[in-house]
């Protein structure tokens, strides 16, 4: 391994601001690059075409959390406005208990003490327990009635900071995969590989002989909490909800099995696999907390291919699509979807790695 695989300066690339995607595209119409995961060598697609650049016989596992409108407003009861976004999954929680302890992120954070309590839409009330790093926070929520028809009528979806406007209604439909499942409903942010998918889509995959499973990852903090030490290997991922079903664990199984090509459909579903074959030494039936970071010179035992969008410098998701292919070449195809002109981030185009 080179060592500069390990810095974190050794993930940053340019990217002009105007490339960065604030609206997403009609659903399954953007853009796809192809990469050869041992060359590097990449061709221009477009994602409707999806079915005919994968491998043959390959079985695609996707992430159907749901994203949840965590993102609330309010004032200090001492005057001023806040905000919240809670990051403890809703499965965690008992929604019509009225009352739970959870951690999320407030602001202005400065200004928050120990004891605080705030008044946020909603009538849901949040008292400050603890200040942890970084913007986060233990808090106490108290509401009446059930806490995620709360969110769902008066929470707002929490769009990434680098898209610079606020979200509207249309980001409810357009921010969530067309199958996310009303009863994984705990992700802070979307698994945005998947957002590209139509049903129709879906139907050519099939068509075409291949296979789709689904896992659960409810995406949180640990997503995207920014590395802040210089070697990432001191880097510590936050932990992550995940849940395997048995069909879907013996689904896997039977592929690698068989030797066909098990596909991941976004990051999320890759760490969900790879953390879950890791502990127990393959696939298995999971429901739980993993923490997987993966950087390159991890051995992948699970996925031999990727969906993904493109992600930010020095992300620890960068990071991970680096392992597949080595530090280098995926800077080398970065840059040169920037000269194409491809859609970055969440909003932005995709890229299939195999």
């Amino acid at each position: 391994m080179n060592e500069l695989d390990f810095k974190l300066s050794s993930y940053q690339y340019d990217l002009p601001p105007d490339l960065i995607a604030q609206h997403p595209a009609e659903r399954g119409t953007d853009r796809l690059l192809v990469v050869d995961r041992e060359t590097g060598k990449s061709e221009d697609a477009h994602f409707a075409d999806l079915a005919s650049w994968l491998p043959k016989d390959a079985l695609l596992v996707a992430n159907n959390s749901r994203v949840i409108p965590a993102r609330l407003f309010g004032k200090r009861h001492g005057g001023g406005a806040a905000e919240f976004l809670l990051l403890t999954p809703l499965p965690f929680l008992n929604v019509t208990a009225g009352e739970a302890e959870v951690e999320g992120l407030l602001k202005p954070s400065k200004r928050l003490h120990s004891g605080d309590v705030l008044t946020m839409d909603g009538d849901l009330l949040l008292t400050v327990l603890e200040k942890k790093d970084f913007g986060r926070h233990r808090v106490r929520l108290t509401w009446q009635g059930n806490l995620q028809t709360i969110l769902e009528r008066f929470g707002h979806l929490p769009l990434p900071p680098y898209i610079h406007r606020e979200d509207t209604e249309g980001d409810r439909s357009s921010y969530q995969t067309c199958y996310a499942r009303d009863d994984k409903t705990g992700s802070v942010a979307a698994p945005t590989a998947g957002l590209h998918f139509t049903p129709e889509i879906r139907q050519k995959l099939l068509n075409a002989g291949l296979h789709w499973d689904e896992v659960t990852l409810h995406v949180g903090y640990g997503t995207f909490s920014p590395v802040r030490c210089e070697d990432i290997r001191n880097h510590v991922m936050h932990e992550e909800f995940v849940e395997i079903s048995e069909e879907t664990a013996n689904n896997i199984r039977q592929a690698k099995k068989d030797g066909r090509p098990v596909i991941a459909v976004g990051t999320t579903s890759v760490r969900t696999l790879e953390a879950v074959a890791a502990s127990r030494g393959e696939i298995v039936s999971y429901f739980g907390n993993v923490n997987c970071f993966i950087y390159p010179g991890y051995e992948f035992r699970i996925i031999d291919g990727l969906i993904t969008n493109f992600h930010l410098p020095e992300s620890t998701l960068l990071m991970l699509v680096s392992a597949l292919t080595g530090r280098e070449k995926m800077l080398d195809i970065y840059r040169s979807a920037v000269k194409r002109k491809y859609r970055f981030f969440s909003y932005g185009d995709a890229m299939l790695i195999c």
